[in-house]
Formats: C-alpha cells, sequence, structure tokens
C-alpha cells in the first residue's frame, strides 16, 4: 500500500496539471525487469507446487513495496536531489532482494529480508515528509513494519515455517487498505495509470527474454523460429489485452470522475492485487515460452505446458476483471478463451511445444477476432 499528498477540502479541489513519468521512475522499474527476470528463473528451476508458491509469496511481498513508490511518486514527484537519493537508495535495496530471489528459501533469505527492510524505511521516511498527516504515516508505517518483521525473521528459517512467515505478510496485505483511512490521500489519475502500464509492459519485456534465453545458442531451425514467432505473437495478443481499444486511457479518464475515496479504493483492487495477478500470469507464461523454445518441436513436460497455457489464461481472467470494473466491454470472448486455454496442455506434452503455442495463437486471435467484428457498445459511465 501507499503514500499520497493529504486531502485537503476535496469540495474545492482545482484541477492539476498533468504529472508526467520522471526519468528516475523509468530507472528505477530497470531494477523491477531485474526482478521479474529472477523470479522467473526461480520458477524454471523449481517447476513444482511448492516452487511456485514460493514465487508467488515473493512476488506479492516485492510488489507491495514497489507498488508503495508508485503511490509515493505520484505523490512526491522526484523533483529535488533530496528525493531522488532516497529513491537510488531503495533501488539499492530492491537491487539486493532481486539478487536474493533465487535462494531466498536456500539462505539468502537473510538479505531479502533486512534489504526488504532498507525498502520499507525508505518508504516510510519519504511518506512521513509527503505532507500527510502523522496518524496515517504512523498506521502506514507501522502495518508495512509489521509485514517486513514476518519478512525478515522468515529470511532465518528454512522450508514450510519460512513460507509461513512471508505468506502471512503477503496475507497482511489485504488488511492494510481496510485499517488505512484511504479518502486521506488524493491519487493523481493520470501518472498512476500510466506507471501501472509502463510495469506491465516490463512483464511482457521479460517474456521476449525467455525467448532468447530458451533459445539459447540452438541453430535457427525452422521449428525454433516458428515458435519463436508464435511466442511473440502471444505477447502482441497479451498486450492489446491490456491496451486494445485504448483500455489504459479510458480506465484514466474512469477513475479521474471518481470521488477520491472510490478511486483510492478502486487503486488498491485493480492496481494493486489485480496486477499483481497479470504479474503472475506474464510470469508463469514466460517461464513455459523457455521449454517451448528451447525443445520446439519435441513435446514438453506437463507443469511447463500448464504454466504457458495456465499463465495466459490467468492474464485474461484477470484483465476481463480489470475491464469489468473499469465498465469497459466485450468480455465474454476473453473469458471463453482462458477456458479454451486449458485444452492446449495436451497438445504441447503430446504433439510438441510448437503445437501448444501454436494453439495459444489461434485461441487469442479468435477472441480478439471476435471482440473487432462486434459493434461497438458505449461503455456505461462510472
Amino acid at each position: 500500500m501507499t503514500a499520497t499528498r493529504a486531502l485537503t477540502a476535496p469540495s474545492t479541489a482545482v484541477a492539476e496539471p498533468a504529472l508526467q513519468v520522471a526519468p528516475l521512475e523509468l530507472f528505477l522499474d530497470l531494477v523491477f525487469v531485474f526482478t521479474i527476470t529472477q523470479l522467473t528463473g526461480s520458477l524454471v528451476h523449481h517447476l513444482t507446487v511448492g516452487g511456485l508458491a514460493q514465487v508467488m509469496v515473493m512476488l506479492a511481498v516485492i510488489w507491495w513495496m514497489y507498488d508503495a513508490f508508485i503511490w509515493l511518486t505520484n505523490a512526491m514527484p522526484p523533483s529535488t536531489r533530496a528525493r531522488r537519493g532516497l529513491l537510488m537508495l531503495a533501488m539499492a535495496g530492491f537491487l539486493v532482494i532481486s539478487l536474493a530471489v533465487p535462494h531466498a528459501f536456500e539462505g539468502s533469505g537473510v538479505a531479502f529480508g533486512w534489504a526488504y527492510l532498507l525498502v520499507v524505511a525508505v518508504h516510510t521516511g519519504m511518506f512521513a515528509a509527503s505532507g500527510v498527516v502523522l496518524a496515517s504515516v504512523l498506521r502506514m508505517g507501522g502495518l508495512n513494519l509489521v509485514g517486513t518483521a514476518l519478512v525478515v525473521a522468515g529470511g532465518y528459517l528454512t522450508g514450510v515455517p519460512q513460507l509461513v512467515c512471508w505468506a502471512g505478510a503477503f496475507a497482511l496485505q489485504f488488511a492494510v487498505p481496510r485499517l488505512v483511512d484511504l479518502p486521506r490521500f488524493q491519487l493523481r489519475s493520470d501518472h498512476f495509470v500510466e506507471r501501472h502500464g509502463l510495469i506491465v509492459i516490463i512483464a511482457f519485456g521479460e517474456s521476449v527474454i525467455a525467448i532468447g534465453v530458451g533459445a539459447g545458442t540452438a541453430d535457427l531451425t525452422l521449428p525454433l523460429v516458428a515458435v519463436a514467432l508464435l511466442s511473440l505473437t502471444v505477447c502482441v495478443g497479451l498486450w492489446w489485452a491490456y491496451f486494445g481499444h485504448d483500455d489504459d486511457s479510458r480506465a484514466e479518464h474512469h477513475m479521474a470522475a471518481l470521488p477520491a475515496e472510490r478511486r483510492n479504493r478502486l487503486a488498491v483492487s485493480v492496481y494493486n492485487l489485480g496486477h499483481y495477478g497479470l504479474l503472475l500470469g506474464v510470469l508463469l507464461f514466460a517461464t513455459g515460452v523457455k521449454s517451448a523454445v528451447a525443445h520446439p518441436d519435441a513435446p514438453i513436460g506437463t507443469a511447463q505446458a500448464s504454466a504457458l497455457a495456465g499463465g495466459v489464461a490467468l492474464f485474461l481472467v484477470v484483465n476481463t476483471a480489470v475491464r469489468r470494473t473499469f465498465a469497459l466491454t466485450p468480455n465474454l470472448p476473453r473469458l471463453l478463451a482462458a477456458g479454451a486455454l486449458v485444452g492446449t496442455v495436451e497438445l504441447g506434452t503430446a504433439v510438441s511445444a510448437l503445437a501448444q503455442v501454436a494453439a495459444v495463437v489461434a485461441v487469442l486471435g479468435a477472441a480478439f477476432g471476435h471482440e473487432a467484428c462486434r459493434p461497438r457498445v458505449r461503455d456505461s459511465t462510472p
């Protein structure tokens, strides 16, 4: 959760000029690219139920604080040397967290936990200087420190006890928005929506990287080139699901028209919790793509085929929920496509990775082709 500037008199609020994303924020995103890469690599090497659970809790606690800095820069643009310096300090903390990801459950959890504490401390300190009343600072910072304590303590443990501690920090994230006075925060919709859109593009970039990593130094055979291009087409399909029909712009206008309290609660549900699901979906797809590109003309394992199809399906389901929240249509074709993707797993395990990826492309093409052909319906107002 996050910090933004205090509301003084909502009824007399004056429209503010557009807030653009600062170059330093994009620089900070480079570390998040590395984070997604590390999480994907961890899942590739531990593609089991336990390995998935570990990646899910790591992604959750990292995304929680990373998203908190998006809220923070929404209120405090990095326009001074002090703010830039503190953001760079937080960047260093996120880098150490990312370095610790591959072995976070095998010894490097201690480094993960203490680096996480640094990130929380920087966020809380900047939050205090943002103009929000002290009571809100203490409540937000205190709740984040409780979650951090679970992360730090878990770093000294191993196995199930560590997973339980970190899952507890994950669970706390659902309670924080209900324990913080959200109406006291004022959100700039333009900057907020753009920042999250950039994060999604970064996640797509990891899928492209996965294509290259999967190919490695193998000869460019026709099956390899075909599966690589088809995998890129799937990425384009996910991009269309998120940005097509100018959905990001329409979401921004929808949020801007809402009262502060409803806007903030929508921001938590859609952009924190909802985007966690989107990121997890892309991460799963990237994991499956690595195996698909490495063995394009051979069957792949059930876990790899399930990750490939399941990641795309999860993205479509969460994307549909987000679109419904913003009163965007149509949505049924995407849900039907998510269900159809389950059937592609058998192709991957019994025929070849190329056959499965081609089937995924066909399903996405059918869904979005149907959307393009149907008459456009005016979206309902908020």
